[in-house]
């Protein structure tokens, strides 16, 4: 029997458990995967400051992100076709998450339908919008989020048009993958994910088929999706989304100071520091080292997130240093997922939590609340 003690040993896991062509999509990034490569490697170049003799009893990791309260600042990221990882992944996961006591995040691009997780694993979850040209299916898609009482819509602006993946285009992943021989071959080699999709009537994208005129089988969902991403979205269409929405708004995708002032201008309530985990801009900076200058540029105007690159708590403990108020987790979840179901995200999230708190002790705080730069050592970490 494995013995699970970090993300890694998940990963290694899935990586056995998963399909290539699921399991290549969830680990890859555009291009070269300089900037997915770099989202990780750039936090271990941040040092932490041990100190000693200090009381270290009543630790508490308890925070809030857009004023819910939080077992950690740690949020589940949206992530694609999370229902191939696992069978019915997406419920799995939102109910790991709420049993921990995080947030977790419905992509659009969800194998599970928003009123299919309302149902199985409760209401209270975000929901990830991304904008297609087809203005109807977003409003429609909007107000199912409305009626499922989600906590918040996390808008994505970083994907008006595709970035590359190299793995993706080899292995035959499109909107609907590609059943090849190849692939079909792989797939019989997964007999506990076999099993699991066939227990399913989940394998398709939820929050599309049944939703959109026209889209009933495999070849129209694959033409709609295809042209649908809107490479005309643009800061008028935030205001509007925001209006229709009505609740708390997030905007994921800043990596520019100019760009994190506009966000803070356009009244959301939170932005995500992200370069959509490398999978977009290959050539872009790393998360964790565009963060401290957004922070300082706009922090005390709208709360400040982060995504790309979370391993471990220790990178929770670093993002939280350099001023962000909440991060999130997506390949992390994903390793979890394809591992061991449900289970697995639990293990993902008790692994972070045990690494942050232990960490958090070790640099001399009991409380992540105040946290701040002076956990770090002075010139390991970018500044603005």
């Amino acid at each position: 029997m494995t013995v699970i003690t970090n993300i890694e040993d998940l990963r290694v896991l899935a990586q056995k458990r998963v399909p290539r062509m699921f399991y290549d999509y969830a680990d890859s990034g555009a291009w070269t995967e300089s900037t997915y490569r770099a989202n990780e490697s750039d936090f271990h170049k941040i040092k932490l400051r041990q100190r000693v003799a200090v009381n270290m009893e009543g630790r508490s990791t308890a925070s809030t992100m857009i004023g819910q309260d939080v077992h950690m600042p740690v949020a589940i990221a949206p992530t694609g076709l999370t229902g191939m990882q696992h069978a019915d992944g997406e419920i799995l996961a939102a109910r790991a998450a709420k049993n921990f006591g995080v947030p977790f995040t419905l992509s659009t691009m969800s194998i599970c339908s928003i009123e299919d997780v309302a149902r199985h694993a409760g209401e209270g979850f975000w929901f990830q919008l991304y904008v297609m040209k087809d203005r109807g299916f977003i409003e429609r898609l909007i107000d199912r989020a409305k009626a499922a009482h989600c906590g918040a819509l996390v808008l994505t602006l970083d994907l008006q048009i595709l970035g590359q993946r190299h793995k993706d285009l080899k292995n035959g992943l499109s909107a609907p993958p590609k059943l090849t021989l190849r692939n079909m071959i792989n797939m019989a080699t997964k007999p506990r994910w076999a099993l699991g999709m066939l227990g399913t009537q989940r394998r398709q994208f939820g929050n599309i088929v049944g939703h959109v005129s026209g889209v009933t089988d495999v070849g129209s969902l694959s033409e709609w999706t295809a042209s649908q991403f809107d490479p005309a979205l643009n800061w008028g269409d935030v205001e509007w989304i925001k209006k229709r929405w009505g609740g708390k708004l997030i905007l994921k995708g800043i990596q520019d100071v100019e760009d994190a002032k506009l966000a803070a201008q356009s009244g959301a309530d939170a932005l995500i520091v992200s370069n959509h985990g490398g999978r977009q801009l290959d050539g872009a900076q790393s998360s964790i080292e565009a963060l401290p200058a957004i922070v300082d540029a706009v922090g005390q105007r709208i709360e400040v997130h982060m995504d790309g690159g979370i391993r471990s708590g220790q990178d929770v403990l670093k993002a939280i240093a350099l001023g962000a108020k909440g991060t999130y987790i997506g390949r992390s979840m994903l390793y979890g997922l394809g591992a061991m179901g449900e289970a697995g995200v639990t293990r993902a999230l008790q692994i972070i939590h045990k690494e942050l708190d232990i960490t958090m002790a070790l640099c001399g705080h009991t409380e992540i609340r105040r946290i701040n730069r002076e956990i770090l050592l002075p010139g390991t970490y970018p500044t603005a």
